[in-house]
Protein backbone atom coordinates (compact mmCIF):
# COMPACT_ATOMS: atom_id res chain seq x y z
CA UNK A 1 0.00 0.00 0.00
CA UNK A 2 1.53 3.26 -1.13
CA UNK A 3 -0.97 5.84 0.13
CA UNK A 4 -1.39 6.73 3.81
CA UNK A 5 -5.20 6.75 3.38
CA UNK A 6 -5.13 3.14 2.15
CA UNK A 7 -3.02 2.00 5.09
CA UNK A 8 -5.09 3.88 7.67
CA UNK A 9 -8.45 2.70 6.30
CA UNK A 10 -7.25 -0.90 6.09
CA UNK A 11 -5.97 -0.75 9.70
CA UNK A 12 -9.31 0.68 10.90
CA UNK A 13 -11.29 -1.97 8.97
CA UNK A 14 -9.06 -4.72 10.37
CA UNK A 15 -9.60 -3.50 13.97
CA UNK A 16 -13.38 -3.42 13.45
CA UNK A 17 -13.31 -6.88 11.88
CA UNK A 18 -11.71 -8.60 14.87
CA UNK A 19 -12.12 -12.35 14.36
CA UNK A 20 -14.89 -11.96 11.76
CA UNK A 21 -14.33 -12.16 8.02
CA UNK A 22 -15.59 -8.57 7.66
CA UNK A 23 -17.04 -5.90 9.95
CA UNK A 24 -20.67 -4.84 9.81
CA UNK A 25 -21.67 -1.63 8.02
CA UNK A 26 -23.16 -0.39 11.31
CA UNK A 27 -19.74 -0.74 13.00
CA UNK A 28 -18.20 1.99 10.83
CA UNK A 29 -18.02 5.31 12.68
CA UNK A 30 -17.26 8.20 10.29
CA UNK A 31 -15.92 10.23 13.22
CA UNK A 32 -13.19 7.66 13.82
CA UNK A 33 -11.86 8.14 10.27
CA UNK A 34 -12.67 11.84 9.79
CA UNK A 35 -9.22 12.65 8.35
CA UNK A 36 -9.74 10.00 5.64
CA UNK A 37 -13.33 10.82 4.66
CA UNK A 38 -12.35 12.98 1.70
CA UNK A 39 -10.93 9.89 -0.05
CA UNK A 40 -13.52 7.35 1.15
CA UNK A 41 -16.39 5.80 -0.81
CA UNK A 42 -19.19 3.38 0.08
CA UNK A 43 -20.65 1.10 -2.59
CA UNK A 44 -24.03 -0.61 -2.71
CA UNK A 45 -24.14 -3.85 -4.66
CA UNK A 46 -27.48 -4.51 -6.26
CA UNK A 47 -28.29 -6.93 -9.05
CA UNK A 48 -25.26 -8.52 -10.74
CA UNK A 49 -22.97 -5.85 -12.23
CA UNK A 50 -25.05 -2.99 -10.72
CA UNK A 51 -22.72 -1.16 -8.33
CA UNK A 52 -23.90 2.22 -7.01
CA UNK A 53 -21.83 4.80 -5.16
CA UNK A 54 -23.76 5.50 -1.94
CA UNK A 55 -21.23 7.96 -0.49
CA UNK A 56 -18.16 9.67 -1.92
CA UNK A 57 -15.73 11.96 -0.11
CA UNK A 58 -15.03 15.55 -1.15
CA UNK A 59 -11.56 14.85 -2.57
CA UNK A 60 -13.06 12.04 -4.65
CA UNK A 61 -15.77 14.31 -6.04
CA UNK A 62 -13.13 17.00 -6.71
CA UNK A 63 -11.21 14.54 -8.92
CA UNK A 64 -14.24 14.16 -11.18
CA UNK A 65 -15.50 17.76 -10.71
CA UNK A 66 -18.96 16.47 -9.80
CA UNK A 67 -21.02 14.85 -7.06
CA UNK A 68 -20.64 11.07 -7.26
CA UNK A 69 -23.39 9.97 -4.88
CA UNK A 70 -25.87 7.83 -6.81
CA UNK A 71 -23.55 7.35 -9.79
CA UNK A 72 -22.76 3.91 -11.15
CA UNK A 73 -19.20 2.83 -10.31
CA UNK A 74 -18.53 1.64 -13.86
CA UNK A 75 -19.36 5.13 -15.22
CA UNK A 76 -16.00 6.30 -13.80
CA UNK A 77 -14.09 3.72 -15.83
CA UNK A 78 -13.16 3.51 -19.50
CA UNK A 79 -15.47 1.22 -21.47
CA UNK A 80 -12.82 -1.49 -21.82
CA UNK A 81 -12.12 -1.41 -18.03
CA UNK A 82 -15.72 -1.77 -16.81
CA UNK A 83 -15.70 -5.56 -16.68
CA UNK A 84 -12.42 -5.45 -14.76
CA UNK A 85 -13.75 -3.17 -12.01
CA UNK A 86 -16.91 -5.29 -11.72
CA UNK A 87 -14.68 -8.38 -11.43
CA UNK A 88 -12.58 -6.71 -8.73
CA UNK A 89 -15.66 -5.83 -6.66
CA UNK A 90 -17.05 -9.35 -7.12
CA UNK A 91 -13.69 -10.82 -6.06
CA UNK A 92 -13.61 -8.72 -2.86
CA UNK A 93 -17.19 -9.45 -1.85
CA UNK A 94 -17.14 -13.10 -2.93
CA UNK A 95 -13.85 -14.02 -1.24
CA UNK A 96 -14.27 -11.50 1.62
CA UNK A 97 -10.61 -10.58 1.11
CA UNK A 98 -9.64 -6.91 0.65
CA UNK A 99 -7.80 -5.74 -2.44
CA UNK A 100 -5.61 -2.78 -3.26
CA UNK A 101 -5.28 -1.63 -6.86
CA UNK A 102 -3.19 0.81 -8.83
CA UNK A 103 -5.48 2.99 -10.94
CA UNK A 104 -4.62 5.24 -13.84
CA UNK A 105 -6.86 8.25 -14.47
CA UNK A 106 -7.06 10.41 -17.59
CA UNK A 107 -8.79 13.66 -18.54
CA UNK A 108 -10.39 14.35 -21.92
CA UNK A 109 -7.25 16.33 -22.82
CA UNK A 110 -4.98 13.39 -22.00
CA UNK A 111 -3.66 14.58 -18.62
CA UNK A 112 -2.95 11.63 -16.34
CA UNK A 113 -3.04 10.89 -12.63
CA UNK A 114 -1.92 7.88 -10.59
CA UNK A 115 -4.33 6.70 -7.89
CA UNK A 116 -4.57 3.92 -5.35
CA UNK A 117 -7.86 2.14 -4.73
CA UNK A 118 -8.57 0.25 -1.52
CA UNK A 119 -11.60 -2.11 -1.51
CA UNK A 120 -12.81 -3.61 1.79
CA UNK A 121 -15.86 -5.88 2.21
CA UNK A 122 -18.59 -5.01 4.72
CA UNK A 123 -21.45 -7.08 6.10
CA UNK A 124 -24.89 -5.51 5.76
CA UNK A 125 -27.98 -7.20 7.16
CA UNK A 126 -26.10 -10.49 7.38
CA UNK A 127 -24.73 -10.39 3.82
CA UNK A 128 -21.16 -9.70 2.67
CA UNK A 129 -22.19 -9.13 -0.94
CA UNK A 130 -24.19 -5.97 -0.24
CA UNK A 131 -21.71 -3.21 0.73
CA UNK A 132 -18.09 -2.32 0.15
CA UNK A 133 -16.07 0.52 1.67
CA UNK A 134 -12.79 1.83 0.37
CA UNK A 135 -10.68 4.76 -0.64
CA UNK A 136 -9.47 6.21 -3.92
CA UNK A 137 -6.57 8.60 -3.41
CA UNK A 138 -4.10 10.36 -5.68
CA UNK A 139 -0.46 9.41 -5.15
CA UNK A 140 0.49 12.93 -6.29
CA UNK A 141 -2.03 15.72 -6.83
CA UNK A 142 -1.45 17.56 -10.15
CA UNK A 143 -2.14 21.30 -10.35
CA UNK A 144 -5.21 20.75 -12.56
CA UNK A 145 -7.19 18.60 -10.09
CA UNK A 146 -10.49 20.29 -9.31
CA UNK A 147 -10.55 22.34 -12.50
CA UNK A 148 -10.30 19.58 -15.12
CA UNK A 149 -12.35 16.41 -14.48
CA UNK A 150 -10.89 12.93 -14.66
CA UNK A 151 -12.98 11.30 -17.39
CA UNK A 152 -11.91 7.66 -17.29
CA UNK A 153 -10.12 5.25 -14.99
CA UNK A 154 -8.26 2.02 -15.73
CA UNK A 155 -6.96 -0.72 -13.42
CA UNK A 156 -3.18 -0.96 -13.73
CA UNK A 157 -2.57 -3.64 -11.08
CA UNK A 158 -4.37 -5.34 -8.18
CA UNK A 159 -3.47 -7.57 -5.27
CA UNK A 160 -5.26 -9.29 -2.40
CA UNK A 161 -4.56 -8.37 1.22
CA UNK A 162 -4.76 -11.60 3.17
CA UNK A 163 -5.66 -11.52 6.89
CA UNK A 164 -2.69 -11.07 9.19
CA UNK A 165 -0.63 -9.08 6.69
CA UNK A 166 1.34 -6.19 8.12
CA UNK A 167 0.86 -3.37 5.59
CA UNK A 168 4.00 -2.65 3.60
CA UNK A 169 5.75 0.68 3.59
CA UNK A 170 6.77 2.38 0.34
CA UNK A 171 10.08 0.51 0.35
CA UNK A 172 8.17 -2.79 0.21
CA UNK A 173 9.06 -3.89 3.73
CA UNK A 174 6.72 -4.55 6.61
CA UNK A 175 7.19 -3.11 10.10
CA UNK A 176 9.67 -5.87 10.97
CA UNK A 177 11.72 -5.10 7.85
CA UNK A 178 10.70 -8.36 6.16
CA UNK A 179 9.72 -8.56 2.53
CA UNK A 180 6.63 -10.83 2.35
CA UNK A 181 6.19 -12.01 -1.23
CA UNK A 182 4.19 -14.77 -2.86
CA UNK A 183 3.51 -15.92 -6.37
CA UNK A 184 0.82 -13.97 -8.25
CA UNK A 185 -2.59 -15.62 -8.25
CA UNK A 186 -4.49 -15.03 -11.50
CA UNK A 187 -8.20 -14.32 -11.15
CA UNK A 188 -10.41 -13.43 -14.11
CA UNK A 189 -9.03 -10.53 -16.10
CA UNK A 190 -7.32 -8.96 -13.08
CA UNK A 191 -3.55 -8.97 -12.77
CA UNK A 192 -2.76 -9.92 -9.17
CA UNK A 193 0.65 -8.74 -7.98
CA UNK A 194 2.64 -10.35 -5.16
CA UNK A 195 1.23 -9.21 -1.83
CA UNK A 196 2.29 -11.61 0.87
CA UNK A 197 0.76 -13.75 3.55
CA UNK A 198 1.69 -13.86 7.22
Amino acid sequence: MKHAASRALHAYWDRLRGTRAAPDRADVDPGAIRSLLGDVYLLELGTPRKITIRLAGTRLCTLFCRELKGASLDSLFALEARDEIADLVAEVTGSVIPMVAGIGGETAAGQTIDLELMALPLRHRGRTQARLVGSLAALDVPYWVGTVPVERLRIVSARRLYPGIVPLSQDGLNQEGLDHQERPRPTGRLKILPGGRA
